[in-house]
């Protein structure tokens, strides 16, 4: 492509409203350009480079066996009526009704509809395995929409879903996608980790996510160098220390005035946090519950609405913890506590340790599991940094990461639901297994910029670069330069390479700093050199520029292009 009278302009200065490395920088380079909080135009470059990484998450699509199709993204909301998901998707879910009074939804996603699209084709075990999937613009309406790319309200993602007749086909076809996903990954040119996740408002017998490694990312991923486990932060299996057993001791009941904070019990006490048990009161789908931690501890409220089946879990407000526990806040215990008790697991075989009283100002020393029921003791707590690996024992390593893509089996969960049966060898009605496979083209944009940038702009792997190769003539007043420059583009364009020629009545400053920030992988110069027989290659990921012959800059270009 040639730049002159095309559509391209970059910014000189950082983007105002831009929270993120990656989000000023495709503003800045003129990639994409907010409309609104969380919605964004893609313009032409935005859209080549997410042309790109859609043409190669299809080409492994493809090559797993899937079949393209394209849903709408208006939908009737008796789908996800059917499936149960219409309330727990809450106010994150667009919805209109239409002329008629029809409610309508713009979809966030679209199990509902590929479960649709399998029944009308499904009726015995013969029909099954297959895999559909689609590239569409999905709309989640996010309370707080922030990080460019990274966390929007309308998007598009790839989704995929598999059909088979029982969970060894399932097992089988989610190897498929998942082998598919690492290939378009490594493709891309992404650093990323694969860990286990909650399988959250989906559902189903399985969640893995893929995390791109980067600082700015909002989940935390736990991870063991020595045997490989990894998981998302919510969910991780935390190992528990035994604790040391010691004789029950009388409770007694002790004034801790204005002391409602752990930090202020154990000062007054003069014991660690470690030796305190926090009662906390939570609302779970309407239902109020406790739970119990020690005192060094954070609750995981996805491992929590896991062990009570709840699609909501907050914690409860202040006039609802003082009427349950007749005290301030901060002075609950479960000792004739009103409500459920739930038990970390890291509480076993502790003992005589130190509790709210239900009594403003006054806390219990000496409790013990034998003075006050509770439902279930499970594992409850956030997993810290100086935990160990719950499967070899090695010390555990935390980092940052941008969730791309994640995989699903969803198990009978949307075919219970949604009616989606076959008939077996023995004529006799069975339950679909499905699986759910996804990539989100912005957020592995947004990715692959955060991981790649230095402080001159984006440093794209050549496989989504907008372009792999830009030309640039210093002297644009040169008939000679410039004819050149210009054979040089048909005959690269010519041999398959994707190249741009700025043409353009600029200053050779402005070219160059153009081309770093949009972050072409190699330039060609045209300059100074050219009447030596000279032309200069610039790597821009590693700035190494290299003086090559113009008869041979062809063959130099095509070695160096895989």
């Amino acid at each position: 492509m040639k730049l002159k009278n095309k559509y391209f302009y970059t910014l000189r200065e950082d983007a105002k409203d831009e929270d993120s490395i990656s989000g000023n920088l495709l503003v800045k380079a003129g990639f994409i350009k907010k409309t609104s909080a969380g919605v964004y135009m893609m313009l032409p470059l935005g859209l080549k480079v997410q042309n790109k990484i859609e043409a190669i998450i299809r080409k492994n699509m493809e090559e797993a066996g899937a079949q393209e199709v394209k849903m709408p993204s208006l939908i009737a909301e008796e789908y996800y009526e059917k499936s149960g998901r219409l309330e727990n998707f809450g106010k994150s879910i667009f919805r209109l009704k239409d002329r008629g009074g029809k409610g309508m939804a713009l979809g966030p996603t679209h199990e509902e509809l590929f479960a649709l699209a399998a029944k009308m084709m499904i009726r015995s075990y013969k029909n099954m395995p297959f895999n559909l999937y689609q590239f569409q613009t999905k709309f989640r309406d996010e309370p707080r929409a922030r990080f460019g790319l990274i966390r929007v309200k309308e998007f598009v993602m790839k989704d995929a879903y598999s059909f088979d007749r029982d969970l060894e086909g399932l097992d089988s076809s989610y190897r498929k996608m998942f082998e598919a996903y690492k290939k378009s990954f490594d493709e891309m040119g992404i650093d990323y980790r694969i860990v286990k996740a909650d399988t959250g408002v989906m559902g189903g017998l399985l969640s893995e996510e893929f995390q791109a490694i980067t600082p700015i990312g909002e989940d935390t991923v736990v991870y063991c160098d020595h045997c490989g486990y990894t998981s998302n932060l919510e969910v991780a299996e935390c190992t528990n220390k035994e604790n040391k057993s010691e004789e029950a001791r009388e409770i007694k009941e002790v004034y801790t005035p204005n002391a409602g904070k752990i930090a202020d019990v154990c000062k007054y006490l003069d014991l660690p946090e470690s030796k305190f048990v926090k009662t906390l009161i939570y609302t779970c789908d309407g239902q109020n519950v406790a739970v119990m931690l020690r005192g060094d501890h954070d609750l995981s409220e996805t491992k929590l609405a896991k062990v009570l089946g709840a699609f909501e879990v907050a914690l409860a407000d202040q006039e609802t913890v003082e009427t349950l526990t007749h005290a301030k806040v901060g002075f609950a215990g479960p000792i004739h506590l009103e409500c459920p008790i739930y038990v970390d697991l890291a509480l076993k075989d502790m003992s005589n340790f130190i509790v709210g009283a239900n009594k403003s100002d006054y806390h219990l020393i000496n409790v013990n599991f034998k003075d006050f029921k509770y439902e279930k003791m499970a594992d409850l707590r956030q997993i810290n940094e100086n935990d160990v690996c719950p499967k070899c024992g090695k010390p555990l390593s935390f980092t940052k990461g941008i969730e791309i893509g994640n995989t699903f089996k969803l198990g009978t969960k949307y075919s219970k639901a949604l009616e989606l049966t076959y008939l077996n060898e023995e004529n006799k009605s069975e339950y679909v297994y499905m699986g759910s496979y996804g990539i989100g083209l912005g957020r592995t944009m947004a990715a692959l910029v955060e991981q790649n940038h230095d402080e001159h702009g984006i440093i794209w792997p050549l496989s989504v670069a907008p372009f792999e190769l830009a030309i640039i003539t210093t002297n644009s007043k040169s008939f000679e330069q410039s004819e050149f420059a210009n054979k040089l583009h048909n005959d690269l364009e010519k041999s398959g390479i994707d190249v741009l020629l700025d043409d353009r009545d600029e200053r050779a400053g402005v070219k160059f700093n153009d081309m770093d920030l949009i972050g072409i992988p190699y330039q060609i110069t045209i300059g100074k050199k050219y009447n030596d027989g000279l032309v200069e290659v610039k790597d821009r990921r590693t700035n190494e520029k290299t003086d090559v012959e113009i008869a041979g800059i062809l063959d130099y270009i095509q070695k160096i292009l895989p």
